[in-house]
This record gives structure tokens, C-alpha cells and sequence, in this order.
């Protein structure tokens, strides 16, 4: 399954994953039940996870066959449900759900009061389709803004950050969580690197452009947002960080406009 896994996901492209893995998934999701790791989404237990990953990246328990829940999933909805405003911040909000995770599709719709567009450049899960780099809605127009893994993948992620602090609200926030290296002080990134081996082999994966170092807080505050990185097992203590397998997911940045 591990080497199944590692295949699909460097050679398959995530919008036609998309459309049949979670069935896939489902059905196996019965040999892993256990009691050793919980899902928090869901609550369901297994007794492992399936491994997750690319080629030497491999990370063992890391998907919830259930939910498809990644350690990143899992953290952030822990930080969602327990430390945010999201689920009971109140009527007449907005938020802007970027490249939609399964595992929160229907989940995030019991925030109350709470009005939530999905959008993606391709996705099937997507509610609208656009590119990032220009964000079809004006200024101050979202309460909350969320999008994983998606700014390894953009051409110009300053350009980026500068959309999303302009359609945030002052006083919303933001999670964008990325592959980060914090061996490395800056961002690696070089935009005559095209070929995906030596993508791959450079930023960790076929497709990405970048590899986040240390700076990457930095690079939201030169647009105007205010950042906290929080210690995940902190926040959360290290018996309950193990049992819902977040891995190395230690860190989450929420960044904020200011008032």
C-alpha cells in the first residue's frame, strides 16, 4: 500500500485523485480500525495510519483512511474547533476556502452563520474556479481565509500574499499552511528549475516551485499581515499530539490583518 501510494500521488494529477480516492479508501479504511491513533475530525481509531508520501518522503501514519485526513488536517482542525472563532464567531461572516480539502467539505458547513466559497483552479470540490494570483472579489470582503499547501505551487507567492491581504477583512485571519524546512534559514526557490526530478529533488515534490525556509512568516509581514506561530504540541500536550498523529505538523502559523 505504501509504494502504491507513493506512486499515485508523484504521477497522478490531485484533481482526478480527487475523484476516487476517498472511495477507494473508504474500503480499506476497516483493516486499519484500532485503538492505538484517534482522528479527532471524526473520532474514529485505528490501530495504525496508512503511510503517505513521495519516494524517501514517505511518512508512516500519516493518512486517516476514513476522512483522508493528512497531519496537517488533523492540526488544523484541532487549532479550529478549539482555539479559533471559526464555529461560533457569530452571523454574517465570510471565508474563502482555497484548494478544499475532502476531509472538510461538509464539515466546516456546521459553522453557524458562517457563508463559505470553495475555490480552486481545478478541483472538483472547488464551488468556483480561479487563479490566486487574482482573487475575483473586492477589497476587505472575507473574515477568514484558508488555503494548505498551495503556495509552494504559485508562481508568485508575494503576489499572492498581497490577494489575500487585500479581500481579508481588517481584523480576519488566515491559515496557509506549506512544506517548510526549518533547517534552512530562506526560501529556496528558483524559477529556471522546471524539470520535476530535480523539482523533486530540490523543493520535495514534482510540482513545487519553492521550499519554504524560515523566512516564511517574514514574507506574509511584507505585505502587512501580523503572524503567530504556535507550538503545536504545546498547545496541545505530547500524549494527545501522538495519539492523533500529527507528525512532524509541530507548527502552525495564523496570520491576521490588523485593525
Amino acid at each position: 500500500m505504501r509504494a502504491l501510494i507513493s506512486f499515485v500521488t508523484r504521477f497522478i494529477p490531485r484533481h482526478l485523485l480527487q475523484r476516487v480516492a476517498h472511495i477507494a479508501l473508504q474500503l480499506v479504511s476497516p483493516f486499519y480500525w484500532g485503538s492505538k491513533f484517534e482522528d479527532p475530525i471524526n473520532g474514529k481509531t485505528y490501530r495504525k495510519l496508512l503511510s503517505y508520501g513521495r519516494a524517501d518522503r514517505s511518512r508512516p501514519n500519516a493518512l486517516a483512511p476514513n476522512s483522508l485526513s493528512l497531519e496537517r488536517h488533523r492540526a488544523v482542525w484541532m487549532y479550529l474547533t478549539e482555539h479559533s472563532d471559526m464555529f461560533n464567531g457569530g452571523p454574517g461572516r465570510r471565508m474563502l476556502h482555497l484548494a478544499p480539502e475532502y476531509c472538510f467539505l461538509k464539515r466546516f458547513n456546521s459553522a453557524r452563520g458562517l457563508e463559505i466559497v470553495r475555490a480552486d483552479l481545478v478541483s472538483p470540490w472547488a464551488d468556483v474556479h480561479f487563479d490566486v494570483h487574482e482573487i475575483p472579489y473586492e477589497d476587505d470582503h472575507f473574515d477568514i481565509i484558508m488555503g494548505n499547501h498551495l503556495m509552494e505551487h504559485v508562481a508568485d507567492d508575494r503576489k499572492v500574499m498581497s490577494e489575500y491581504f487585500r479581500v481579508m477583512k481588517p481584523g480576519g485571519w488566515g491559515i496557509f499552511q506549506v512544506p517548510l524546512d526549518r533547517d534552512n534559514a530562506e526560501t529556496q526557490e528558483d524559477p529556471n528549475v522546471t524539470d520535476p526530478a530535480e523539482r523533486e529533488r530540490l523543493y520535495w515534490q514534482r510540482d513545487h516551485v519553492r521550499l519554504y525556509g524560515m523566512d516564511y512568516a517574514d514574507r506574509y509581514r511584507s505585505v502587512g499581515f501580523e503572524v503567530e506561530e504556535l507550538d503545536l504540541q504545546s498547545l496541545f500536550g505530547q500524549a494527545r499530539f501522538d495519539r492523533c498523529a500529527l507528525g512532524s505538523e509541530r507548527y502552525l502559523q495564523v496570520v491576521r490583518k490588523p485593525i
